[in-house]
């Protein structure tokens, strides 16, 4: 394995920033900035990583608002799922608007689709389509490693919330019956929310993985 995952857990509602390190070559990916973009961007700094790319879940505030710090002091591409283009730029959409400076957009330079493959930093990186928390969300797989970053998707022992502009339940419980219960069991998930898990176990525990 050359994979390392460092975390940070940032902003109002407590949002999972991760690293993704190739341990061979010094490269690493951004996954959800959602806070701090000048922190992010400082210890990336300190820690000597060598950082161009930034990889969204979906497009809610709390998982962006760290996207315009970090731009102001690194060129990044910022990846995205092709139908999160709306929600991303809306701050209405993205629940930037519930902020006390009114909210605000965002953009991305890639917009990807279910299946695509990203070479990113040594990675093969797959993009997975699960919508229902937003409608263009994304769960970033490399399989080659073992791990899944599952966005608002999955969390230990639960799920993203559905009832912001977008969601669906039916779809969310559909993205995970057709896209997550499959995977290997000993794949480590890596969620926007709360601690660590593997899809062994939320396979067993999780109840929303069995409706």
């Amino acid at each position: 394995m050359k994979a390392q995952v460092r975390y940070k857990v940032l902003g109002s509602v407590d949002t999972n920033c991760y690293l993704l390190i190739n341990t061979e070559t010094n490269e690493a990916v951004v996954i959800d900035p959602g806070a701090r973009g000048d922190f992010v961007a400082e210890r990336i700094k300190e820690l000597g990583y060598k950082v161009d790319t930034v990889l969204l879940t979906h497009g809610h505030f709390d998982h962006i608002a760290g996207l315009k710090a970090m731009r102001e002091v690194m060129d990044l591409d910022v990846y995205i799922g092709e139908n999160e283009k709306e929600l991303l730029s809306d701050p209405q959409a993205n629940c930037s608007c519930w902020l006390n400076d009114g909210g605000f957009s965002e953009r991305a330079d890639h917009f990807v689709h279910d299946g695509e493959i990203l070479k990113i930093a040594g990675f093969d990186i797959k993009c997975i389509a699960t919508p229902g928390h937003t409608i263009g969300g994304i769960c970033y797989y490399i399989e080659s490693e073992k791990i899944l970053f599952s966005g608002d998707t999955v969390f230990a022992g639960s799920v993203g919330r559905t009832d912001l502009p977008t969601g669906s339940s039916s779809e969310l419980l559909s993205s995970i019956r057709e896209k997550i219960v499959n995977l290997p069991e000993d794949t480590k998930l890596y969620p926007g929310h709360g601690d660590e898990s593997t899809i062994g176990s939320e396979v067993r525990y999780n109840p929303y993985f069995n409706l």
